[in-house]
């Protein structure tokens, strides 16, 4: 094999081993992990076992595991099977824990049982990107997507669909049987053999069917009226394609939109602007923070009190109202006055206040002009006998809200290139399946190992490994 590039011999000895040190180059990722993790007090973060016992089988100490699963989340290796077979095969690995090897179920009962305290690292890790002052700008985008749990689609059930199974249920049944009477009147035209076959059937359905009244039962007592069997936290989700909607969970995150770094995260199965805002604004540090969010955010309430915890948001108002595809006057094209309490209508005529009613907790107030009835312009404005128009207590607010969004024509190009790619990359790290654990805390520790393993890819992008670890120490 001459002129190739020539591999050593495996049986050859050599006089000085090669350290293991010596595979791991100075600029690997994976002594920032090392250093972050060595940095970090466990037992004040609460990690099990971070103090030896003094009796019993030695254990592993809580930051060789730690290190485990910050180095498989960082290199889409989320499965503990997976990582016991990279701990014996893989020199970073091999490095980061000094060749031990602990199993699948010890690696795995770890995230389960330290929840709490994995959380708590992503949070410090955040605290440290602000101790680097990554975030300078105190702006923010927020917005949530739908990530898949372990939970198959027919193991959920919800009222619609529940009532729509036992209707085939009842469909089968009663063509069994129909079958059956025809077999109890031409014997001859079906055989012994099918009418067996046919019984069974009937019975299993029965069996199916009480089986979901069951389930009825239990959706009685839940809160949403939805069960699953898997997971039981995991709730059905509509998605934008018909009939294409998931068993999962919400994750909303709040991105920083200088260097993209996640500085809050939830999993929850709605949306909350005010309590992420609120989040976001205590990880920042910062007092003047903005916060871009889409449409599906708004919520006067919650606008409300993210202005009282001066957090400026930015959220574009939903398009409820048919009228201008209708060819009518639109909201916006009545001017409220509000030294007079009234509103000037395109016509010009006074729409004064008349009443005021409570509507899902919120104080509305009703206006309408006594002049619609002879205005030249009603085929324009309304079907009805007047134009009313309903303003909320604080709409002061909203309509402040609605400045800053005329101000800032790119907020919402800047919230959609800012936060969306982040859920694109978490999603493509994660596989097909997503999420592989169950119920809400597991899913929300998985979800902190997510994300201290993207900001901390960021980072490394940001300074270079060297620099990092100079920062990490030095914080």
């Amino acid at each position: 094999m001459k002129r190739f590039i020539q591999g050593e011999d495996r049986s050859q000895s050599t006089l000085l081993p090669e350290c293991l040190d010596d595979y791991i180059v100075g600029d690997n990722p994976v002594r920032v992990i090392e250093v972050f993790v060595n940095e970090l007090d466990l037992g004040k973060l609460g990690f099990d076992g971070a103090k030896p016992q003094a009796t019993g089988r030695p254990a592993y100490h809580p930051s060789t595991l730690l290190k485990i699963y910050i180095y498989g989340y960082l290199n889409r290796l989320q499965s503990s099977r997976r990582l016991e077979r990279e701990t014996q095969r893989n020199l970073e690995l091999i490095w980061l824990t000094g060749h031990l090897t602990p199993d699948f179920k010890t690696i795995a009962d770890f995230r389960k049982d330290s929840g709490a305290a994995i959380r708590r690292v992503c949070r410090e890790f955040i605290v440290l990107c602000r101790n680097l002052r990554l975030f300078s700008e105190a702006i923010v985008a927020i917005d949530g997507s739908k990530f898949k749990a372990v939970n198959n689609r027919d193991k959920n059930f919800t009222d619609r669909k529940l009532q729509a199974r036992m209707e085939q249920l009842e469909e089968s049944i009663a063509r069994y049987l129909a079958e059956l009477d025809r077999a109890d009147r031409e014997p001859a035209a079906v055989s012994e053999g099918r009418v067996s076959r046919l019984k069974e059937k009937i019975a299993s359905l029965k069996q199916q069917m009480q089986h979901l009244n069951q389930i009825g039962e239990q959706m009685q007592t839940a809160t949403d009226h939805q069960v699953s069997l898997t997971d039981p936290d995991a709730r059905s989700m509509a998605t934008s394609g018909r009939g294409t909607g998931m068993v999962g969970y919400n994750v909303q995150t709040a991105v920083d939109t200088k260097h993209h770094l996640i500085v809050a995260h939830d999993v929850t199965n709605r949306q909350q602007l005010s309590p992420m805002s609120q989040q976001a604004g205590q990880t920042i540090g910062n007092e003047r923070l903005t916060v871009l969010a889409d449409r599906g955010y708004f919520n006067g309430e919650q606008i409300r009190e993210c202005e009282q915890n001066g957090i400026a948001t930015l959220v574009p108002k939903p398009l409820t109202s048919n009228n201008k595809a209708a060819g009518l006057f639109d909201r916006r094209d009545f001017v409220y006055i509000p030294e007079n309490n009234e509103y000037r209508c395109p016509a010009g005529e006074r729409a004064i206040w008349r009443c005021t009613s409570v509507e899902n907790g919120m104080k509305l107030h009703k206006y309408w002009s006594s002049a619609c009835a002879q205005c030249k312009l009603k085929a324009r404005c309304t079907t009805g006998t007047n134009r009313r128009i309903t303003r909320w207590e604080h709409e002061d607010i909203l309509e402040r809200m609605q400045e800053r969004l005329d101000r800032t024509p790119e907020a919402t190009k800047l919230r959609r290139q800012t936060v969306e790619h982040v859920f694109g990359t978490l999603k493509a790290w994660m596989g097909a399946t997503h999420f592989l654990t169950k119920t809400l805390p597991r899913v929300s520790t998985e979800i902190s190992l997510h994300v201290l393993a993207y900001n901390l890819k960021r980072t490394i992008q940001i300074f270079g490994v060297k620099p990092l670890i100079r920062a990490i120490m030095a914080a």
